[in-house]
């Protein structure tokens, strides 16, 4: 196991005794000074699973407003947005959207820090596209159920969310955090006004190979939030 993700399971373990489970983010992105490397998710490209996906389908982006959960140092969001789409992209640490600026001081995405858990009205059923990649699987299991609900609201009438995680059966051992999705938990979003379009199990290409689930939603038209 690397020295990042290790330093990261330390940390988020200190901040879930403490009862801030969301506290870690902002000091693991301020702790490692600028170093990418210190970020056990930071590959500083985007994520291939997102770049897949949208390469197997028609460029019917240009204008589209995206929203991008928990977007890290920014790869997933600039991707987006050189794909035509109006990008928002959020996070809960101020380090890591600052960061993003830095990273890209011309972009046209706009940058945001902002808690998932905290009211975000403005942007309820705003996006066509939405986003989320591996920010459920770093959240103790009671703070899922709110997230899910959290993330569905963003998406628009018609619009689509699509969810990348680790996988796991039911009756495999969770293990550490970052904790396998199960099935089960990825569709609970239906629960929340949105559809199962398709439901993708694979192992990636990564060196040892990752179990993956990349689940697309869909809203109807005439659904709200």
């Amino acid at each position: 196991m690397d020295n990042s993700r290790t330093s990261a399971r330390s940390l988020a373990n200190q901040y879930l005794e403490s009862g801030e489970p969301l506290g870690w983010f902002e000091e693991l992105y301020d702790g490692v000074q600028g170093d990418p490397a210190g970020i056990p998710w930071a590959d500083c490209v985007p994520n291939p699973n997102l770049t897949d996906w949208l390469e197997l389908r028609s460029d019917d982006s240009i204008g589209r407003r995206a929203l991008v959960v928990g977007c890290g140092l920014g790869d997933d969001a600039e991707f987006l947005a050189q794909r035509g789409y109006q990008v928002t992209a959020f996070d809960v640490s101020g380090t890591a959207i600052e960061w993003c600026r830095r990273r890209f001081p011309d972009s046209q995405v706009d940058y945001v820090e902002r808690d998932l858990f905290a009211p975000v009205t403005v942007w309820e059923g705003q996006f066509d596209f939405v986003f989320e990649a591996y920010t459920l699987q770093v959240l103790p299991e009671d703070l899922q159920h709110s997230a899910i609900e959290k993330i569905a609201d963003f998406v628009a009438p018609c619009g689509t969310l699509l969810v990348i995680s680790r996988g796991r059966e039911q009756s495999d051992d969770p293990g550490s955090m970052p904790w396998p999705l199960t099935r089960e938990q990825i569709t609970q979003f239906r629960n929340h006004g949105l559809h199962e379009t398709q439901f993708e199990d694979y192992w990636d290409q990564e060196d040892p190979p990752v179990r993956r689930f990349r689940v697309t939603f869909r809203r109807a038209e005439n659904q709200v939030a």
